[in-house]
């Protein structure tokens, strides 16, 4: 609606936007897990070399009632995973190269646990229409914003741009603007939303809270910078792998906003009460 009254017709402005929306969300959905374990860099994870975590996550699957999920490794020295796909038939578990030096078995038991838990409750679906309806917003927003830069808005035949009698242009522009934040923010507290139930959830898969308990807490101490991560893919990781997660002072409350996990000591809180 904010690209059409900028250029005059909102309802054929809408459409398009639906339009664009929807195949970007289905090419999106169907292609979710290639796309996502190729901007992490992720490969296949060997049976032989990594036998203990094939082991592992065949006997969660097992005690779970899961098909087994691809597994993928990631060179990478800070510990940290995820999960992708658009079903439990149709999921991958990624898990960096750190997170299997630095955890032991019990501890990486409750990562793998929390991830099959995402595939589980499908979060997997919720995150990936999540992510996709972002970056569509986004690049309407650009692509609207660079038409505006280079056609100047529309001009009649006096000389007098189009969207000048336009009352809801102005409101057009602002909306624009605000829509992309507004959409990570909602983004982000979805993702919050599932990380807490995956936590939980994990924990009655390995009916075990000190393994997930300890993981955390290492995860929590360890400062290294997960550098296969980006923006699009912040949300699907154990750990946020992005800064401002503990940003204070003025602004911390804007920042939070756009955390796409609760602080680890809430989580680590949360759990010690079950």
């Amino acid at each position: 609606m904010a690209v059409g009254a900028l250029y005059g017709n909102g309802t054929l402005g809408t459409i398009i936007a639906l339009i664009f929306s929807g195949v970007t969300a289905f090419v999106s959905y169907w292609k979710s897990d290639a796309i996502a374990l190729r901007m992490s860099r992720a490969v296949p994870a060997d049976p032989i070399v990594y036998k203990r975590l094939h082991n592992l996550v065949e006997g969660l699957c097992i005690a779970g009632g899961l098909p087994k999920p691809r597994i993928y490794v990631i060179n990478d020295p800070a510990p940290n995973a995820f999960a992708t796909g658009r079903n439990p038939k149709n999921a991958a578990v990624a898990v960096t190269t750190g997170l299997l030096e630095k955890m032991n078995r019990v501890e990486l038991e409750g990562v793998v646990a929390h991830e099959l838990s995402h595939i589980k409750n499908y979060d997997i679906l919720v995150m990936t229409l999540a992510v996709t309806l972002v970056g569509a917003v986004a690049l309407l927003t650009d692509l609207a914003l660079r038409m505006m830069w280079w056609n100047g808005g529309r001009v009649h035949r006096s000389g007098d741009r189009s969207d000048r009698g336009n009352p809801f242009a102005f409101f057009g522009i602002i909306l624009l603007i605000v829509a992309p934040l507004l959409a990570r923010a909602m983004q982000a507290a979805v993702s919050r939303r599932r990380e807490t139930l995956a936590d939980v959830s994990a924990v009655q898969l390995t009916r075990y809270p000190p393994g997930l308990i300890s993981a955390l807490e290492k995860l929590q101490a360890d400062s290294t910078v997960t550098h296969s991560a980006s923006m699009a893919t912040a949300h699907m990781w154990i750990e946020q792998p992005l800064s401002g997660v503990n940003d204070t002072g003025r602004l911390g409350f804007f920042h939070k906003l756009f955390n796409t996990h609760p602080p680890l000591a809430d989580r680590i809180a949360l759990l010690r009460e079950i």
